[in-house]
C-alpha cells in the first residue's frame, strides 16, 4: 500500500466502512422510523451472514486462506478484536436495552480498535491499483445510491413482513441482513479469488466490529434501543467463535470449514422461519 498501511488494516477499516454503509443507512433509517426490530435484526443478522454465509464462501474460494505467508498472526489479532467487540455487545445486551451510556462505551471501544489497527505497518504485499478517475464524483454518487437503495430495501422489507405476516425481526435478521451484506460478499469474494486474505477476511471482521460498535453505538446516542432476541445474539457469538477454527492447525481444511459454516447458516435461517 502506498501509505504503508497493511492490506488487513485496509480491509478492517476503509473497505469495511464502505461495505457497511448499507447497514448503517438502513438501520439508522429504521431506528428513525421506529422499526427497531428490523434495525437491530439487520445488525445482528448481517454479522451472522458475514461469517456463516460470506466467510463460508470465502473458505471455499480460498482453501489456503490461513496458510498464506504472514496472514495468520494479523488475522488472529483481528479475530480477537472482533470477539472482544462481540463480548462487549453481549454484556450490554443483558441490560435489556442500548442507551446513551451504551453508545458512549461502544464508540470509545470502536475508536480504540480503529487506532490499534492503524498503528500497524504492512503485513501482506498488495499491488498498487491505478488511481480512479473522478473519485469524489463516484463517492457522492455511491452514497446517493446507498441512501436510495436503503429506503427501497426498508420499505420493501416492511411491506413483505406485513403481507406475509412475518415478524419484522425475522425479516431484519434474514432478508434485510443479506441484502445489506451483498457489498461484503462481492468485496471478500473478489479478494479471495485474488488470494488476498487480509482484505477478504479483514473486510468481514471490520464490518462486524463496525456494525456492533459504530452502528448501534451511534444510534444509541439518540434512541433507547430494545435488545433483540438473546438467542439470535448467542447465534452471532457462536459464529464469531467459529472463526477461530482457522487458527487451530497449521494446515487448515478450510473447504470443509466453509461447508460447515454455510450449513450452519442454512440451519439458522430454516430455524428462524420455523421450518425446523
Amino acid at each position: 500500500m502506498r501509505l504503508g498501511v497493511s492490506p488487513t488494516t485496509i480491509g478492517l477499516t476503509v473497505v469495511a466502512f464502505g461495505t457497511s454503509l448499507p447497514e448503517l443507512v438502513v438501520s439508522t433509517e429504521a431506528f428513525r422510523k421506529g422499526n427497531y426490530a428490523i434495525a437491530t435484526g439487520n445488525v445482528v443478522g448481517s454479522n451472522i451472514a458475514n461469517i456463516g454465509l460470506i466467510l463460508g464462501i470465502v473458505g471455499l474460494l480460498m482453501p489456503s486462506i490461513c496458510s498464506l505467508p504472514g496472514s495468520r498472526p494479523r488475522l488472529l489479532e483481528n479475530a480477537l478484536l472482533t470477539l472482544a467487540a462481540t463480548i462487549v455487545f453481549v454484556l450490554f445486551a443483558f441490560r435489556g436495552y442500548f442507551d446513551f451510556l451504551s453508545g458512549i462505551v461502544f464508540l470509545l471501544i470502536f475508536s480504540l480498535i480503529l487506532y490499534r489497527m492503524w498503528i500497524h505497518g504492512p503485513d501482506l504485499d498488495t499491488p498498487d491499483t491505478p488511481p480512479t478517475r473522478h473519485p469524489l464524483l463516484l463517492t457522492v454518487a455511491g452514497l446517493i445510491m446507498v441512501v436510495l437503495g436503503a429506503e427501497l430495501l426498508l420499505a420493501g422489507a416492511i411491506e413483505i413482513a406485513e403481507i406475509l405476516t412475518i415478524p419484522p425481526a425475522v425479516i431484519g435478521l434474514s432478508m434485510v441482513a443479506v441484502g445489506t451484506s451483498l457489498p461484503e460478499l462481492a468485496t471478500s469474494a473478489v479478494a479471495a479469488i485474488q488470494k488476498k486474505p487480509g482484505i477478504s477476511i479483514g473486510n468481514l471482521l471490520g464490518s462486524n466490529i463496525f456494525n456492533l460498535l459504530f452502528v448501534i453505538g451511534l444510534n444509541s446516542l439518540f434512541f433507547t434501543i430494545p435488545v433483540p432476541e438473546m438467542k439470535d445474539i448467542f447465534v452471532m457469538a457462536i459464529f464469531t467463535i467459529a472463526i477461530f477454527v482457522l487458527f487451530i492447525r497449521k494446515i487448515c481444511e478450510t473447504r470443509v470449514w466453509g461447508i460447515l459454516l454455510l450449513g450452519g447458516y442454512l440451519l439458522y435461517i430454516l430455524f428462524l422461519f420455523g421450518i425446523i
